[in-house]
């Protein structure tokens, strides 16, 4: 058997028995009862690992046909099952129809170019030119604002689309009333009970919506607007009078599975219908844009959601961040092979530059957190001439090594940009809504796991007072302690290449369907050395046999990578998730050390 699970792990309370590991975490099992994982591999004729994944994600008999194999068919929800996507459907019609000139405007990062990709894409199949608008970062921040949107006004356009962006941007569509531009809102961030003045505000996280796909990132929401458009035009009798043909919409679900992925959302219901579908559209290299980006990253095998969201995401977001912000957009959108080659390859060398201004960043944020020292509820780094394309990333990083919320903020004279990550259980979006409302903040939002802020720099110190209060509270509410899940015990001899293809029935996985991860119960580490910066590559080999390559990755950055280089022959638990390793045109199956612990911590 594969996977196990010791009968002490319950009474224990903790697998294996690791309270804190190396990194800091509790190791928890994800199924509580391992009966139910038995019980569900016999009645559906599955491998018992298979049946212990399934269980844990709470996947019950009846589900589990559909969640090995997802299909838009019994995911997709009627469009008209979100607040004013019917009205916002016949808008649009009734702009095609009159040939107004329409916009989009989408926000600078994979979720923002790839619904404007996708709606482009979708109007150019109608004949009808959509302009993209893509606002710069550092100039104009996050969000619509007025001067864009009165531009766009006076070039003509009488009708704009915001996507991932635009639920609270209140002043600014006010004014595009005013001028005359009507506006119709695609979002998934947090509402508050007031919406924008717009022509439709489609967000499946409207207080009043009832769709229940809240879960859904813009460009599933754009997806879906799409979806709606296409239905109504097709009602109406647009395409017959025309003699138009109707596009088939499943063509752009690679860009769906994109966008989706990148944004972090749960993968769960529709979402995981989207991005399976839309990962083998993408293995297709029809889009001319990701098949040039896929070049340049060097993917040569078919696209799971580590390219796309590791290899793939990161370049599209590196015009945001330290470029020009619409190449993403334009890239997405090129039908030119030599075209969109030129376009990666500018990608490419700003993801590079991307890279050196975090390592120098993450490098002064942490030595700032360190004497300063951590809040109860958040930590807190900013600093005058920080790069604020990549403070979003910064954070993450001081999330996961201080196990708390953060917040990296870009200080540039009276004015900072900040943008925060959150942990399991504790909803950053909406207090960053409620520092807005209490007036600390110039504009914020975001959702649970994320948001973005501007501030007056002098209010620094009370909106940090604020937020550490809030957060702390939560925290202690739910008794916070980081935590690393656990599917199951694996021996090094049972990690082979027939195990990962029945785990890999379970993808695609990410928030919400955890890529399994196993614990290694007592292996010894053989010939632990640095690899690149701060990784490190070793062999791993258990009691019962068997010698499984290993590698950690960023592990000096914590104990764990001193620990692997500095064993001396006494054995480890350590955990962490299978991956194929190609090289020399074969196939071996390694282990992604992501924790360990000393047997009995």
């Amino acid at each position: 058997m594969a996977a196990t699970s010791p009968a002490s792990n319950a009474e224990r309370g903790c697998f294996l028995g690791v309270e804190r590991s190396l990194t800091g975490k509790r190791w928890e099992e994800r199924l509580d009862e391992a009966r139910l994982g038995l019980a569900l591999s016999q009645q559906l004729g599955l491998p018992e690992i298979i049946g212990r994944v399934l269980a844990a994600r709470g996947v019950g008999v009846e589900e589990a046909e559909g969640f090995l194999n997802p299909t838009l068919r019994d995911y997709l929800p009627d469009p008209s099952a979100f607040a004013d996507m019917d009205k916002a459907a016949e808008r649009l019609a009734k702009a095609i129809g009159a040939g107004e000139k329409i916009a989009v405007f989408g926000d600078y990062d994979v979720d923002g170019a790839t619904s404007s990709a996708l709606l482009w894409r979708f109007f150019a199949e109608l004949g009808v030119d959509l302009e993209i608008y893509i606002p710069d970062r550092m100039a104009e921040g996050y969000g619509p604002n007025a001067p864009a949107l009165k531009r766009l006004r006076a070039g003509g356009v009488s009708l704009a689309i915001t996507v991932d962006c635009g639920i609270t941007a209140f002043d600014a569509l006010a004014e595009a009333a005013e001028a005359d531009l009507e506006v119709i809102v695609v979002d998934h961030h947090a509402a508050e009970p007031r919406l924008p003045t717009a022509a439709a505000v489609v967000n499946p996280n409207r207080l009043d919506d009832g769709s229940g796909q809240g879960q859904m990132a813009a460009v599933g929401v754009a997806f879906m607007l799409v979806v709606a458009l296409n239905r109504t035009l097709r009602d109406s009798g647009w395409y017959a009078a025309g003699g138009r043909k109707e596009p088939d919409l499943r063509q752009w679900l690679d860009l769906v599975a994109l966008g989706t992925i990148c944004d972090v959302v749960p993968l769960t219901g529709v979402n995981r219908a989207l991005v399976s579908q839309g990962l083998k559209v993408m293995a297709r290299r029809a889009n001319a844009g990701l098949a040039a980006l896929s070049d340049v990253a060097r993917i040569d095998e078919p696209p799971g959601t580590y390219h796309a969201g590791f290899l793939l995401g990161p370049r599209v977001n590196a015009g945001g961040r330290v470029g020009e912000a619409p190449l993403g957009a334009k890239l997405l959108c090129s039908n030119d092979g030599s075209e969109a080659a030129a376009i990666a390859a500018r990608l490419d060398d700003y993801n590079a530059e991307r890279r050196e201004i975090e390592v120098q960043v993450l490098d002064q944020a942490i030595r700032q957190v360190e004497e300063q020292g951590p809040g109860k509820g958040l930590v807190v780094a900013a600093s005058e001439g920080w790069h604020a394309g990549v403070i979003g990333i910064v954070a993450s990083r001081l999330k996961e090594r201080y196990n708390r919320p953060a917040l990296v903020i870009a200080l540039d004279g009276p004015l900072g940009k900040g943008s925060g990550r959150s942990v399991p259980g504790v909803d950053l979006g909406a207090v960053v809504i409620a520092a807005r409302q209490e007036g600390l903040l110039v504009n914020g939002g975001g959702h649970p796991m994320a948001a973005g802020i501007t501030l007056e720099s002098s209010r620094l110190g009370a909106l940090t007072a604020f937020l550490d209060e809030r957060l702390g509270r939560r925290l202690a509410e739910i008794a916070y302690r980081p935590a690393l899940g656990i599917d199951g015990a694996l021996q090094p001899k049972s990690a082979t290449l027939e195990l990962f293809a029945a785990l890999e029935r379970c993808a695609p996985f990410g928030v919400g369907n955890a890529q399994p991860r196993f614990a290694l119960p007592a292996v010894k580490v053989a010939q632990a050395s640095v690899v690149g910066e701060n990784h490190v590559r070793c062999f791993l080999s258990g009691a019962q046999g068997g010698r499984l390559k290993g590698i950690a990755f960023r592990a000096l950055d914590s104990d764990l990578g001193p620990a692997l280089l500095q064993t001396a022959g006494m054995p480890l638990n350590v955990a962490g998730r299978l991956q194929i390793d190609r090289w020399g045109g074969k196939e071996s199956v390694q282990f992604i050390i992501e924790d360990a612990a000393p047997l009995g911590a």
